[in-house]
């Protein structure tokens, strides 16, 4: 195995909230069949719900009902909690992990929150408050941090400065949003080899969208840098909101596939997972998007 290679990568399974919030509106017990599925496939960590306005979010409307049905001890459940009022209804909730997000991109940050990127850090600051009073831990999302839907190319020197402004605010951890999955390999080494250079690579994730088919190369890249925390989602769940008809995440099982072929461990069991996923993409009527979970399926079922 390569020496700068992780031992342990720890997924962070994002399927139930990035994913789901850009598909179809499932329903409470179908979201609370995939957590459980997906805790019972070894999966600990798994960000579970969004405590956002069902106004613009509506597939995120039942979240506190969702994590309320839920009883897992020993899985780290999160919660994107974009303002006060969504931190307060999580923690309320039992959430222990708050996440928020900005961008890279002024442009992105504009469109997306109406909010400069000065703006969006400066509210969450009330955010960080609550959660240093509750014990409660917050991750932050750099999202554009390859490219941006609205200005094109972004600044790796902008990443690297929010991500510095994130961490000092108090988060544990950055994850590095490929949003728009227009990243390659090349790309994702040169951004890490700076920001490494100001951070340490405990304290950073990486978040690859798999819209023109590079999301497991990039992770490689990453991998190859010593990064250790991988977000995912199970089947490849959300579409690209950018790219009428494209993939969103990157599909869990692909991952874990990556890592087994790597030698690396990651304390999940393939087969449950991709069932997890097989169960959920029967509820929304649709293929997993995920390569590994289709093979998967049709060797286990003939």
């Amino acid at each position: 195995m390569n020496n700068a290679f992780p031992k342990h990568v720890r997924i962070v399974e994002v399927g139930a909230r990035d994913g789901l919030q850009n598909e179809a509106t499932v329903s409470t017990a179908d979201k609370v069949a995939l957590i459980n599925a997906l805790a019972g496939a070894g999966i600990k960590d798994i960000e579970a719900g969004a405590f956002v306005s069902p106004k613009w979010v509506p597939q995120m409307a039942d979240s506190n009902a969702v994590i309320n049905a839920l009883d897992l001890s020993t899985v780290n459940l999160s919660a994107l909690t974009p303002n006060l009022r969504g931190a307060e209804a999580a923690q309320q909730a039992g959430i222990k992990e708050f996440a928020i997000f900005t961008a890279a991109s002024e442009a992105f940050c504009q469109k997306n929150i109406n909010c400069s990127i000065d703006e969006s850090i400066d509210r969450f600051k009330e955010v960080m408050a609550f959660a240093k009073t509750h014990n409660i831990r917050v991750r932050g999302y750099v999202s554009c941090v390859l490219g941006c839907p609205y200005q094109g190319e972004v600044d790796i020197n902008e990443v690297l400065k929010v991500a510095q402004r994130l961490l000092q605010l108090g988060c544990y951890e950055i994850s590095l949003g490929d949003t728009i999955g227009v990243g390659t390999a090349q790309k994702v080494d040169q951004l890490l080899e700076l920001l490494l250079q100001h951070i340490d690579k405990s304290k950073l994730a990486v978040h690859f969208h798999d819209t023109y088919g590079q999301a497991l190369t990039n992770i490689y890249s990453a991998l190859n840098r010593g990064i250790a925390t991988v977000d995912s989602a199970v089947a490849g769940l959300g579409g690209c909101p950018y790219a009428k008809g494209a993939s969103g995440n990157v599909a869990t099982e692909d991952v874990v596939y990556l890592l087994q072929g790597l030698g690396i461990e990651h304390g999940i069991d393939l087969e449950r997972l991709a069932k997890a996923g097989w169960a959920i993409c029967s509820a929304l009527n649709k293929q997993p998007v995920s390569k590994v979970s289709l093979a998967l399926k049709n060797t286990i079922n003939n």
